[in-house]
C-alpha cells in the first residue's frame, strides 16, 4: 500500500517555533540511573530526553554534565518538528546539536525520508547528510532515489543544497548535477527547474533547461532557454513582478536563427520572435490603466510554435493601451489599439483599422423609486480610425436616452427613449463623396418580463420557474449606405442578441424596426442552495416591419420574423452535465447553427465528453473526448475532433499514464493540422512525475487540462 501524504495539522510556522538556543531544560528519564557528585548520569532502559520541541530516545544514555553531552546508543531516535532520525548510535549536544552514524531519517512535512552513512544536525536547524539516499516512496517499493555525496537541509529557511547528486528512475540514472539546490517548504527559490524533453515532425527534438530567479517576494523571473534540433536556440522567459498598485508578467521569445525557416529560397535564416506584455496599474481615485500587447516577427510564427490546429486562425496580433475611470454612475475609456496581420491572406481592405485612439463614455443615473423611479444616461465614442488603404477618419457617436424603471418581486417594465447622433470627418473619399455624412435618429423601446415560480418535489425540496420575456423596439428607417464601414458586423443570433436595441456590434449602422422579441425561460432549482439543474430557453423576434438597413454582403430580409433560439443547459444531475442550442431556419426548415455538448465526470480523473457544431454551409464539426482510468494504476485519455464537412481529423491525441505510489508516468503521441495548407503535425510528449521531487518532460496535466473539458488531475492513488 501507498503512503498516505502528509497533512498539515495546525502546526506553527517555522518563525513561530522554538529556536532552542540551549537555554531551555533538559530532561532524563530511564528504567535504571546512575548519577555522580558532578552532574554526570547514566540511563539504561528506555531512555528519553526532552528539550523544548526536541525529543530522544534510547536503549542506553551517558550524560556528560559538564560538556552538556548525550553519548547514545540502541535504538536511537531524534524528533523535532521537521526531522526524525534513527540509528544505532549517537551524540547530543544542546550547543552542538546532534550527530548519527548510519541513520535512517524521515521528514513528515514531505512525507519523505533516507538513510545516511552520517548525519550532523545542528542546533540552528541545519542538517548535514553525507553518503545519503532520499526518496518520497514506499521502502519496499524505491522506484525513484535522489543519491548525493552531501545533502545539507536548513530546516528553518526550508531549503536545501546538494553536491554530487544524481536521480535513479527503477534503478537508472536520469539526471546528474554537481551542485543543486531546491526547497524542502512551500516558499520560492532560486535555482535550475528541471529540464523539458519533446520531439515533433516540424521541429525535431528539443531540450530546455529552465532557471528560476527568486529576485524578490513580488518580483521573479523564470529563463528558459529551448534547443530545436531543426530551428536553434530559442531564449526565452517570462518576467513576473507586483506591487500594491500595479501587477503584470512579460514573456518573450527569441530565435536569433531560425535553420528551418526561409520565407524564400535563397533569403537566410531569419530571426523569429514574440512578446507578450500584460501590464496594470491601479492609479489613484478611480482610474487603472492597463496594456495588453502582443507581438511577433512573422505571418508564419503562431503556425510553427503552436502546440495545436489554433495557431491556423490566428489572424491579427493586438496591441492595446487603456486609461479607463470608472464610478458609480460613470465609465470612460481612452484606448490606443493597433493590430499587426497575421494571417497574409487577408486583403488590405479586409484588414482591421487601427483606432488611435478611441474615447467611449457612458453614464446611468437614476431618480425616484417605485412607479416614479427615472432611469437616464447616454453613450458616447470618439475615434480615429486609421490604415494604410481605403476610407479613413474620425467617428463621432452619442446617445443619450432616459426611461422608467418599474420593477417589484416578480416583474419588471422598462420603457425608454433616446436620441443617437453620428458625425464624421473622413479623408481618402473618392471624388465627389460626402467627407462629413452625418446620421441622425431617435429610437424607443418598451422590456417587460414576469418570473413565476412553484415549489416541485415530495418535499418540496426543488423549485420550478417560468420567466417570459418581451422586447418592442422601434427606430425608424434612415438611409446609411454612404457611411463607411469601420468596424461594423453582424454578431451571430443568440438569446442575448435578441434582445438588443441593435443588431449591429459597431456604430457604423443602426438597424431600423419595428419589432417584438419574445421568449421565456424555464428553471429547476434546488429549493435550499439555489443550485440550478436545468434550464431552457426559447426566443424569436416578430417584424411589424421588415428591417431595410443591410452590410454589404448581408441579404435583406424577406420574413416576417426571426430564426428561432431555443437552448437547454443540463448540470448536476447524477454527474451528468448538456448543453445544446439551435438557430432554427424556418422558411427553410434548416439549422442555422447548432451546437450539442454532453459530458459525464464522476471524477476529475473521470470525465467522457461529446460535442456537435455545425454552421450553415460553413462548418461541421464533431468531437470526442475522454480520460479514464483502466485499471488501479493505469489511465487512458484520448481526443479527437473531426470535420464532416472536410471529411478529415483536425486533431488526435491519445495517451496512457501509469500512477505510481511516488511518480507517475505519462506518454501522449499527437498529430494535428499545423496550417492554413492543412499540413500535418506529428509530436510527443513524455512526463516523468516524481512526487516530491519535480517534473521532466513537457507538462502533459497543463496541456490535458486545456484540451480535456473537464479533466482535472486526481491526488495520487493510496
Amino acid at each position: 500500500m501507498c503512503p498516505a501524504p502528509a497533512v498539515a495539522t495546525g502546526a506553527l510556522p517555522p518563525a513561530a517555533r522554538s529556536k532552542n538556543t540551549g537555554d531551555e531544560t533538559i530532561t532524563l528519564d530511564g528504567d535504571q540511573v546512575e548519577y555522580s557528585v558532578n552532574g554526570d548520569a547514566i540511563l539504561s532502559g528506555n531512555v528519553e530526553m526532552h528539550q523544548g520541541d526536541k525529543r530522544v530516545r534510547a536503549d542506553h544514555l551517558e550524560y556528560d554534565a559538564k560538556d552538556q553531552r548525550l553519548k547514545l546508543e540502541g535504538g536511537v531516535e531524534y524528533k523535532d518538528p521537521a526531522l526524525t532520525v534513527r540509528g544505532d548510535s549517537g551524540t547530543y549536544s544542546a550547543v552542538l546539536g546532534a550527530e548519527f552514524e548510519g541513520a535512517q531519517f524521515d521528514l513528515p512535512e514531505r512525507n519523505a525520508h533516507g538513510a545516511a552513512g552520517r548525519m550532523a544536525v545542528g542546533a540552528d536547524g541545519k542538517v548535514t547528510l553525507n553518503d545519503v539516499a532520499f526518496s518520497t516512496c514506499p521502502v519496499t517499493d524505491l522506484a525513484w532515489q535522489m543519491k548525493a555525496k552531501q545533502i545539507q537541509l536548513d530546516t528553518r529557511a526550508r531549503n536545501g543544497t546538494s553536491r554530487g547528486a544524481r536521480v535513479e528512475f527503477k534503478g537508472v540514472p536520469i539526471f546528474y548535477s554537481p551542485w543543486l539546490t531546491f526547497p524542502i517548504g512551500p516558499q520560492r527559490k532560486s535555482g535550475f527547474m528541471f529540464p523539458n524533453f519533446g520531439i515533433s515532425s516540424r521541429s525535431g527534438a528539443q531540450f530546455d533547461l529552465p532557471y528560476y530567479f527568486n529576485i524578490r517576494p513580488n518580483l521573479d523571473f523564470t529563463a528558459q532557454p529551448v534547443y530545436y534540433q531543426k530551428r536553434g536556440v530559442d531564449f526565452a522567459g517570462e518576467l513576473r513582478y507586483m506591487t500594491a498598485r500595479q501587477r503584470g508578467t512579460i514573456n518573450f521569445n527569441y530565435l536569433p536563427k531560425d535553420d528551418d525557416y526561409r520565407p524564400e529560397p535563397d533569403l537566410k535564416p531569419k530571426t523569429r520572435s514574440r512578446v507578450v506584455l500584460n501590464h496594470v496599474a491601479e492609479l489613484p481615485g478611480e482610474w487603472r490603466f492597463r496594456i495588453d500587447a502582443t507581438h511577433v516577427s512573422d505571418v508564419d510564427y503562431f503556425e510553427d510554435f503552436a502546440l495545436g490546429p489554433e495557431g491556423t486562425s490566428v489572424p491579427f496580433t493586438e496591441q492595446l493601451a487603456e486609461l479607463t475611470y470608472r464610478d458609480e454612475h460613470l465609465n470612460v475609456r481612452a484606448q490606443f489599439q493597433h493590430f499587426d496581420t497575421i494571417d497574409d491572406e487577408l486583403l488590405a481592405e479586409q484588414r482591421p483599422y487601427a483606432r488611435t485612439p478611441r474615447i467611449l463614455a457612458s453614464g446611468d443615473w437614476d431618480a425616484g423609486s417605485g412607479f416614479s423611479a427615472i432611469d437616464y444616461g447616454f453613450d458616447g465614442e470618439l475615434v480615429n480610425f486609421d490604415r494604410n488603404v481605403g476610407v479613413t477618419g474620425w467617428r463621432m457617436d452619442v446617445a443619450p436616452h432616459v426611461g422608467l424603471d418599474w420593477s417589484g418581486a416578480g416583474y419588471f417594465v422598462r420603457p425608454t427613449a433616446g436620441y443617437r447622433y453620428t458625425q464624421y470627418a473622413l479623408r481618402d473619399t473618392a471624388p465627389g463623396t460626402d467627407d462629413s455624412p452625418t446620421r441622425s435618429l431617435p429610437f424607443a423601446s418598451l422590456d417587460a418580463g414576469m418570473v413565476f415560480e412553484r415549489s416541485s418535489g415530495s418535499h418540496g425540496q426543488r423549485r420550478v420557474t417560468l420567466e417570459p420575456r418581451a422586447l418592442y423596439l422601434y427606430t425608424p428607417f434612415r438611409d446609411q449606405s454612404d457611411l463607411p464601414l469601420f468596424d461594423t458586423g453582424l454578431p451571430d443570433l443568440n438569446l442575448v442578441q435578441l434582445y438588443r436595441t441593435n443588431r449591429y456590434v459597431g456604430a457604423d449602422r443602426v438597424n431600423d424596426a419595428n419589432q417584438i422579441a419574445f421568449g421565456f425561460t424555464t428553471r429547476l432549482l434546488n429549493a435550499h442552495s439555489g443550485e440550478q439543474y436545468l434550464a431552457a430557453s426559447v426566443g424569436q423576434a416578430y417584424y411589424f416591419e421588415k428591417p431595410r438597413v443591410v452590410l454589404p454582403d448581408e441579404p435583406p430580409a424577406t420574413r416576417d420574423s426571426s430564426d428561432f433560439i431555443a437552448q437547454v443547459s443540463l448540470s448536476a444531475y447524477k454527474n451528468w452535465n448538456l448543453e445544446a442550442g439551435i438557430q432554427w431556419n424556418p422558411e427553410d426548415s434548416l439549422s442555422e447553427r447548432s451546437q450539442f455538448r454532453l459530458q459525464y465526470r464522476p471524477g476529475g480523473d473521470r470525465v467522457v465528453n461529446l460535442g456537435y457544431r455545425a454552421q450553415r454551409d460553413r462548418v461541421e464539426q464533431s468531437e470526442f473526448s475522454a480520460a479514464w482510468p483502466i485499471s488501479k494504476r493505469w489511465n487512458a485519455f484520448g481526443r479527437v475532433v473531426y470535420s464532416m464537412r472536410d471529411n478529415e481529423t483536425l486533431d488526435k491525441f491519445a495517451g496512457l499514464e501509469f500512477k505510481g505510489c511516488c511518480f507517475r508516468l505519462r506518454a501522449v503521441a499527437r498529430r494535428f493540422i499545423s496550417n492554413r495548407n492543412g499540413d500535418l503535425e506529428t509530436s510527443y510528449y513524455v512526463q516523468l512525475e516524481l512526487n516530491g521531487l519535480a517534473s521532466v518532460g513537457t507538462s502533459a496535466d497543463a496541456f490535458l487540462e486545456r484540451t480535456i473539458r473537464g479533466y482535472s488531475p486526481e491526488t495520487p492513488v493510496r
